[in-house]
Formats: structure tokens, sequence, C-alpha cells
């Protein structure tokens, strides 16, 4: 029998930008949902990629004297390293570069234009280049500047082939009505139809301003457009226009996992191409909420982008993601704070969760030898446990099934507590002192490790080292994902008499105060760094302040006990200068005589190894060498250089 299928996409990330705690946010709650399907018996394809064509990558990329393939290839594996250190099991990676993308995104193209949704008109508009959009003239802010990012905007008018996007208005409109499900959550929804009721205009879906980019199908001098190029991933991945892919099972996707910020894209553009092309719509468009951090929005230009890299070094993984999906419901804003960042693994993590691995543990070690103790005498807290821990089952899976992950970890550190609140009023330490009470004390610390084995199922999606870390002391050998998601719920399945593993502390406590400081002194020693290297910019006027002449040499010698400095007369037309340079390594003083360089001619003079020096000589470095900047023969000694 075949397993249910289940498809889980992240965005395409786009590679003219390095990623960030947005970007870990998304995979990480893609990634969770997957692993827990997986556990339940599910076949998933999880999908997640880059966005690598378009201007601003052509541009970035002339800018780095490097190709535009050059270029994403070496952010690309930014994001494949990231995804790596987080844990994350993505089926795959797709890159709009993959020779299968482009051929799926011209076949698309083609079967939209042969059902007649595809025209060739002229495109007129304010364009803005760092966000690849067209706006009109009331959209604009002060004047031509973009609404989206306040840059300037060029008034541009080319061809451009249109995509009939009006012509699905009220198929859209009524798909949304008939699917509650289709946007979540619901506030978006109602968001987009208010969108949608103010009239869809026709959408420009090819460009003839740059070159980098999948070219339109038998008219080459257009690039199709991101619209079409980047949405197209979702199918392009599972070989979706090959009937005989045997990935095309996993379509309609289930979940496509998406930034408030793109929602628009996802359930307008992204359908109405759908339904174009007669393939059927995605279950859900989830769209999540964004990070500030410590009350700022995150952006490069405040310099607070927190680098997810960073984040794992000095609190690890599972910590990191844990903190994620804990801290904010999936679906709302939230603000990335150290303080709070702290507290969670304090309290949570290391109180609650690992205070009842050690505890429990190392009373099997001290009351039986470490071997896993049997269910002998049970008792009606036993039965309530078991209860409970059937519930907590029931309710993540309806949570994570809405991806409610914090409602999810909610439920399961309600059972975290009930595990500690069991242990304290059964306390198998006094149970220890009587041996009356042996099968009633075996009992209570297989019922508690048997808990704690549950946990370790129930914790898996969001903290997979750490559940292998607990089964690894419980000494369990059987693997975390089954194929049955019954099996997971059963309980009494440890085996008594088994030796445990060693048991270790899964979560330090933090020194809070201690941390804090240290983040305090790295921010303040890299903000140094960064004014030490930054260039004062200066206005017009200023640099006019500076008078740069055409000098001849006239002479030149070495300065004695010096290696670096040499004594030149030069002639700056209406009067002679005494220069000392640094230039001695680069120059015999017969290479100098009678070239014509310039000269700084209003600098104070100073004395250099007791000699006056008044002016200074303009060189480049090349290497450990310097090259004095000369001029042409014709350029008279005392000639203005502006």
């Amino acid at each position: 029998m075949s397993k249910p299928t289940f498809y889980v996409t992240t965005p395409i990330y786009y590679v003219n930008d390095v990623p960030h705690i947005g970007h870990a946010y998304t995979t990480v709650a893609c990634d969770v949902i997957s692993r827990y399907k997986r556990m339940s018996g599910y076949d998933v394809f999880f999908l997640t990629g880059t966005d690598e064509h378009g201007q601003k990558i052509e541009q970035a990329a002339q800018q780095k004297k490097l190709s535009p393939k050059e270029l994403a290839d070496s952010v690309v594996q930014r994001y494949k390293n990231l995804w790596k250190k987080l844990n994350i099991s993505n089926n795959h990676f797709i890159r709009t570069t993959d020779e299968s993308h482009k051929k799926t995104v011209q076949e698309a193209f083609k079967k939209m234009q042969e059902n007649g949704d595809i025209y060739l008109d002229e495109y007129e508009g304010w364009y803005c280049t760092p966000c690849e959009t067209y706006w009109t003239e009331t959209q604009l802010l002060d004047g031509n500047c973009c609404p989206s990012c306040r840059r300037e905007t060029t008034k541009l008018k080319e061809p451009s082939y249109f995509f009939n996007m009006s012509k699905y208005q009220d198929k859209l409109l009524k798909h949304i009505e008939e699917n509650p499900d289709f946007i979540k959550p619901a506030s978006r929804r109602n968001e987009i139809v208010a969108f949608i009721k103010e009239g869809l205009r026709n959408l420009s879906v090819s460009r003839v301003s740059f070159k980098w980019g999948i070219p339109v199908p038998r008219d080459e001098k257009h690039v199709i457009y991101v619209w079409i190029d980047a949405l197209t991933n979702y199918i392009s991945a599972l070989d979706y226009f090959d009937s005989n892919s045997d990935k095309r099972k996993y379509w309609p996707a289930d979940f496509h996992v998406v930034g408030k910020d793109i929602l628009r894209f996802h359930t307008v553009y992204w359908p109405t191409m759908l339904m174009s092309l007669g393939v059927p719509l995605p279950k859900t468009v989830f769209a999540h909420g964004w990070w500030t951090v410590e009350g700022q929005k995150m952006s490069k230009s405040l310099g607070n982008a927190i680098d997810p890299n960073w984040l794992i070094e000095k609190f690890g993984v599972d910590p990191i993601r844990y903190f994620l999906l804990r801290e904010v419901p999936f679906g709302l804003d939230g603000d990335f704070s150290f303080k709070a960042l702290i507290h969670r693994i304090n309290s949570d993590l290391a109180n609650d969760l690992g205070n009842l691995l050690n505890r429990t543990l190392g009373m099997v070690k001290r009351y039986f030898n470490g071997q896993i103790p049997d269910y002998k005498m049970e008792d009606e807290i036993d039965i309530e446990l078991f209860k409970k821990i059937e519930e907590t089952f029931n309710s993540v899976e309806a949570h994570l099934n809405e991806l409610a992950f914090n409602k999810a970890l909610i439920s399961i550190w309600e059972l975290v507590g009930a595990l500690n609140k069991y242990i304290d009023t059964t306390a198998p330490w006094a149970l220890a002192k009587d041996k009356e009470n042996r099968n009633r004390l075996e009992t209570v610390l297989y019922t508690a490790m048997d808990g704690i084995r549950i946990l370790s199922l129930l914790i898996y999606p969001f903290m997979p080292d750490t559940a292998l870390e607990i089964r690894k002391q419980l000494n369990i050998d059987e693997p975390v994902e089954k194929s049955n998601f019954d099996e997971l719920k059963k309980v009494k399945l440890l085996k008594p008499g088994k030796s445990i593993g060693e048991v270790t502390p899964i979560f330090p406590r933090l020194d809070e105060k201690e941390i804090i400081e240290n983040i305090k002194n790295e921010n303040k020693k890299e903000e140094n760094q960064k004014q030490e290297s930054k260039v004062e910019q200066i206005d017009y006027n200023h640099f006019m302040t500076v008078q740069i002449k055409a000098g001849k040499i006239l002479e030149a010698e070495n300065v004695p006990k010096s290696e670096k400095l040499l004594k030149l007369k030069i002639d700056l037309g209406d009067e002679k200068r005494q220069i000392v340079a640094g230039i001695a390594k680069s120059y015999s003083p017969g290479e100098l005589v009678g070239k014509t360089v310039a000269v700084v001619a209003n600098l104070k003079p100073a004395k250099l190894m007791g000699i006056l020096s008044e002016g200074m000589v303009l060189a480049a470095t090349v290497g450990d060498r310097h090259r004095v900047l000369e001029l042409p023969d014709e350029v008279m000694p005392g000639t203005i250089i502006k």
C-alpha cells in the first residue's frame, strides 16, 4: 500500500542577498512539518532553493567583474551550508539556473501563449531596478520614488509580453471563497480578496532591458520575467510536464510557506497562471510574519540583520530552532531579543526538559545500577499520565496540521510539566527508602522514562539532535521515523533490564549577564572596525581646497640612513620645491628625473628625517611597490589638476 504524499515548499531565496534569520525561520518551519509528516507515515517532498535571474544579479555581477552565474554559485553555497548546519532535511534544492527548470518555464510560457493568455504589447511605467518593479505615477512617493524601497525610479517604455491575468479574476475569487484554507491566516485572506475585488490588471511577464534570464521561446530578445520564472519552480522541481515523472504525484502542494511580503505573488499571480495552464492549485499558501531585532526593523542599512551562522555558533542549533518557533505564533510578526532567547534556553530547555532527563536517569543509575526497571505495580496516577500522553499527541497533530508551531510546543511542554509533576508527586526518593515499595519504585521510574521516550519523539521535528541525544541516553536503537503514526502513540515500549547510556546534561544553563555583556563588546568592536574602515565623505567645496599641480622632477637623491625616502627637487612653474617622498624601494633616483608628476601643492610643510618637505607626490600602491602618477610631457609644470 502506497503512502500518502505531502509536499511543502519554502520560497526560493534571491541570491542578491545573504541568508539571515528570516530565511532561517521559514526554512526551519518547513523542516519541522516535513519531519513530522515523515514520522507520521507520509511520503514527503520538501523543496527549497534559490532565485538567480534578473537585472539586480546582472548588475551586481558586473560590479564584481563576475558572470551572473559565478556570482549566484558563490551565494548559493552559503544557503546550502546554512541549511546543513540547521539540520534542514529538504529533498531537493532547486536553482532557477537549472536546465530542467529552464525547460519547464519555457514550456509553461508556450502553453499559456497557446491558450491565448499571453500577448505582445508595450509597457510604460516608472521602474525601480532594486525592486525590479514597475509603478504607476499615482503609486510613487516624493516625486518619482519607489513606494517599496524609496529609491528613485526611472521612466521606461519597452515592448513586453503580457499575461491576461484579469481573465481569471472571477474564477480566482470563487476558488478562494470555496476553499477557506487556500490562504492562511484568515486575516491575509481578507487582504487578498480586497485586492482582487479592486480589479486585476494584466501582468508584464517579459523584459528586454537585461539579458540574465530565461529567453522567451521564439523571441529571444525578451527574457521571461520573475513572475513566471521564479514561481514555476514549484512544479519544475517535480518535472510536472513530463508524464513519466515519478514526482508529479506530489502536486498539488500541501503548503507554500512564504513571508507576508510575497503573499500576493503566491495567491494572485501564481494561481491565475496555474488556471491558464490547467494545473490544480496548491492546497494552502501560508504567510508568516516578519522578525524585528530588539524592537527595530531588520535591515542591512541598520546593520542589525542577524547572521544565523553566528547564532548557531553562540547558542547551538536546536535552541535556535526551538526559539524561532516557540516565541511567536506562526503568522504574526515577532521580535528577536537575546534576553528572550537566553530565558527560553534556561527555563524551557535547561530547567524543564534537561532537569527532567537528568534527575530521572540519575535515579535509575542510583537505585537500579543504570538498568531500565520494569512496569509492575500500576496506580491511577500512571493511567492519568498515559491519558495525558495520548492527548498531547492528538493536540500536537492538530496544531502542526495548521502550522501552529508555538501551540504544538506549548502542548509538548505541558507534558514536560506533567512528567516533572508526576515525579514530584510519586517521590521515588521516598519510595527507595522502603524495600516494600520496590515494585512501585520500578513502575514510577519506568513510567517517567517511557514518558521521556515519548518526548523524544514529539520534540524530534523541532530539535532533532536533542531528540537523538535523549534516545542515546535511554539506549534506544529504534529509528525515530516510523511508518505508522499509531505506533508512535503507544506507551510502555521500553525494554526492562536494558542498561541506559551515559547521562550528561543536554542544556547547560547560560549566564545571561555574561553573554549579553560579551555580545555588547563584540558589537562595539565590530562597530569600531567599521568606523575605522569607513572613508569620510567630503563635499565638492572641501575637495576644491586641495590644490594639485603638475610638477617636473629636476633632481632626486637618496636620504641618508633611510631605505624608503627620496629627496626630490620639483619645478611647479612659478617656483621650485623640495619634497621628500617614500618611494625609494620602487624607484632609483635616476628613474625619476625628468618625469612630470601630480603634486599636492598646498600641503603644510613638514620635516621627515630632519629634511623639510613642501608638498606630496601622488602615487598608487601596487602590491608592495609604489607607482607615481605620471603626466604627459605636454603638461607644463604648474598646471592645475582638477
